[in-house]
């Protein structure tokens, strides 16, 4: 990917352009340590084979592997030990308690167990209050507003997760993005050689404003034969909070302009699902060089919008409702 060929230039709220140069963008690994879900008590075993007496029903069901709860089918050695049907396949059908060889038993007992209990979500600790019975915690924690959020850096496969303040740090400190303040924005797009379009080449700009922050992309990307230019935005935030918001984009030259109006996705869908779904101003190549004049041998896109607030405001006599723009 030919990134130091890419520069940005960026204004926000009647700010002079700056120079973002692409190449603070690279593509590094970042990886993250999955929390474990609690230890289990250190206590003694009654005899070397013997099952040690847990302190509650919940430690019983925790698998000693991964630490995980354990769902059916629950497995258990000759012994009595148990662990869940993920591990069984990592430890080679060996019991990690007493070594011996699990077999094919399931502990229906526990399963039984579990289907009495009611569970705490696993993001409680997050600020999720809500409390499932014991087999349906993990359908909803798939969908839990609290669960956390995914880097949405789109250079690279990151693999950090945490809350919108901890992901905005980490973009900021570890993947170089450049930040602003402000709901407008202005940033031209220069590339020496638009022919050469790598799958994909991106920017990512993150804005904050209305106390929320956004993430605005713009991708090059192939399309068939030929590579095509998308500007998009996305909410650092769930999709119902998305929807209270909009955004336009807005490209043009030579008398000339494409305008794109639209709700920003929220981050929960990854860049590259909305880049798929087409979910913005898109650019074709032909009409890009358009834009950019001389001789069609460099690219320089000028994109420019803004975020506004829709914000429900009725109008007592005429029952408009009104934006709330960003001042």
């Amino acid at each position: 990917m030919d990134l130091e060929s890419v520069e940005c230039v960026s204004s926000s709220d009647g700010m002079d352009e700056d120079e973002i140069h692409a190449n603070h963008h690279h593509h590094s690994e970042f990886s993250s340590t999955k929390p474990r879900n609690g230890g289990t008590s250190n206590i003694n075993s009654v005899g070397p084979n013997a099952i040690a007496p847990a302190t509650s029903v919940h430690e019983l069901l925790e698998c000693p592997v991964c630490t995980n709860s354990m769902y059916p089918p629950i497995h258990q050695c000759h012994n009595g030990h148990t662990l869940c049907s993920t591990c069984k396949t990592r430890v080679h059908n060996r019991c990690p308690t007493c070594r011996q060889e699990l077999g094919d038993i399931r502990c229906l007992a526990l399963e039984k167990v579990a289907e009495s209990l009611e569970l705490p979500c696993k993001y409680y600790s997050l600020g999720c209050p809500e409390i499932f019975p014991y087999y349906s915690k993990l359908k909803h924690e798939t969908v839990c507003n609290f669960r956390p959020y995914s880097c949405p850096y789109a250079g690279s496969e990151c693999s950090v997760v945490g809350d919108i303040p901890f992901l905005v740090a980490h973009l900021r400190d570890d993947h170089k993005v450049d930040m602003h303040t402000g709901c407008t924005f202005n940033h031209r797009y220069v590339k020496s050689n638009p022919r050469e379009v790598e799958n994909a080449t991106w920017m990512l700009t993150v804005f904050h404003c209305f106390g929320q922050y956004f993430c605005l992309h713009f991708e090059a990307f192939q399309l068939g034969m030929a590579p095509v230019y998308m500007a998009f935005l996305r909410f650092m935030g769930d999709e119902n909070e998305a929807r209270n918001y909009s955004y336009s984009l807005e490209v043009g030259a030579n008398g000339r302009k494409l305008i794109w109006e639209g709700t920003p996705r929220s981050v929960r869908d990854s860049h590259r699902k909305v880049r798929d779904s087409h979910d913005g101003l898109i650019i074709q190549r032909n009409m890009a060089l358009f834009f950019s004049g001389g001789d069609r041998k460099e690219l320089k896109l000028r994109v420019t919008g803004r975020i506004w607030k829709e914000q429900q405001q009725q109008n007592s006599e005429a029952g408009v409702c009104m934006p709330n723009l960003c001042s």
